[in-house]
């Protein structure tokens, strides 16, 4: 339908697609500001007060995303400190790992960097939720800035934009990570993206371009042929880890995708190989902690202690810019037969370009 047509029906596009911003005023939430946005049957909840991540993803009712037991959570005592950050872990569709450490908390010349980054939990300035009309298309769109810096060390700004666009069924995150400093900086940057109950269920699936996967652990390297599929929540089964060295197209672009056949529905996770090498998939079966995460990531799930040892930290240059994207699409029937397609074709393109 045009502009016109939808506004002839509805008189307003709030009927059918929305930006809204509201304030949370409960529990360990209570205070935490929100932005939610719905495009039809598809609705989610960015965290104003953390780093804008998406909260939630739901699709015609169903539920994509995981949420942890602390449930939703604001910015606490505890958020980053030690391994006090699983208590304020909540998961979501995704969080945003760094930006100067990853994966577990360490220290360094008597810096300490906590569990998955600062970034995670750090409020956006110039918040912006919008929505509008650009060359006939409804655009919703939500954008602000973080900043991680401190008196005499780095300064790097991260700004997010959120768009999606009316009547389609992808979300788009573009950020960019500002070096405002004339010194060089550490960046690590991952995506832990999460999808939970009811979407992931017994049997629900993975298809990646995957060309070679090996387990982090001892225990997972000894469960090796399970990365594929979920099982049902088991008690006292303990977490899962997959390093994936995935196959890419001519520029760089890769993808995975997870369905559950039985809905008729998957998700197609895409993102940008030349600056996202890493992907790790994270597999907890125990029952209440029932999740599979997946993790685009330019720095290596072994942390910062692993690229400090090996000389390979990775640094952006002073007062430049890098830009990360990552897509989430929402596919169904036939789309979902066209994902596996083009992932077959990318592991064999990949195989003949090696050739």
């Amino acid at each position: 339908m045009t502009k016109k047509d939808l506004i002839n029906y509805t008189g307003t596009m709030q009927q059918l697609a929305y930006v809204r911003e509201y304030v949370v005023c409960e529990g360990r939430a209570n205070g935490l500001r929100m932005v939610e946005v719905k495009n039809g049957p598809l609705r989610f909840q960015a965290m104003a007060d953390k780093c804008l991540d998406i909260s939630a993803l739901e699709f015609a009712g169903i539920n994509i995303s995981f949420t942890s037991k602390p449930g939703l959570n604001g910015r606490n005592p505890f958020d980053t400190h030690g391994e006090e950050a699983l208590r304020s872990i909540m998961g979501g569709l995704f969080f945003t790992c760094g930006l100067q450490n990853i994966c577990g908390p360490c220290e360094t010349d008597g810096v300490e960097y906590p569990m998955h980054g600062r970034i995670r939990t750090t409020p956006a300035e110039h918040l912006c939720a919008d929505a509008f009309w650009e060359d006939g298309k409804y655009i919703l769109q939500v954008t602000g800035e973080m900043r991680e810096s401190h008196l005499f060390g780095t300064n790097l700004v991260l700004r997010r934009t959120i768009r999606t666009v009316f009547g389609s069924n992808e979300i788009e995150i573009t950020d960019v990570v500002d070096n405002q400093s004339d010194e060089a900086a550490d960046l690590m940057l991952m995506y832990h993206c999460n999808f939970g109950y009811p979407f992931l269920a017994p049997g629900t699936r993975l298809v990646l371009p995957t060309k070679k996967v090996t387990g982090r652990e001892d225990w997972s390297q000894a469960h090796i042929d399970c990365w594929q599929t979920a099982s049902e929540p088991r008690a006292g089964e303990t977490e899962y880890v997959y390093l994936h060295e995935l196959a890419s197209d001519e520029d760089g672009k890769s993808f995975a995708v997870i369905v559950n056949d039985d809905l008729n529905l998957g998700i197609r996770l895409g993102f940008d190989r030349k600056n996202q090498p890493y992907f790790m998939e994270w597999m907890s079966m125990k029952t209440g902690d029932y999740v599979i995460g997946l993790e685009p990531s330019n720095s290596s799930v072994y942390g910062r202690k692993y690229h400090e040892a090996q000389g390979t930290m990775h640094k952006i240059a002073p007062h430049s810019e890098e830009v990360f994207k990552l897509t989430f699409t929402v596919l169904q029937g036939e789309e979902i037969a066209r994902a596996q397609k083009e992932c077959e074709a990318l592991k064999n393109n990949q195989k003949e370009t090696e050739l």
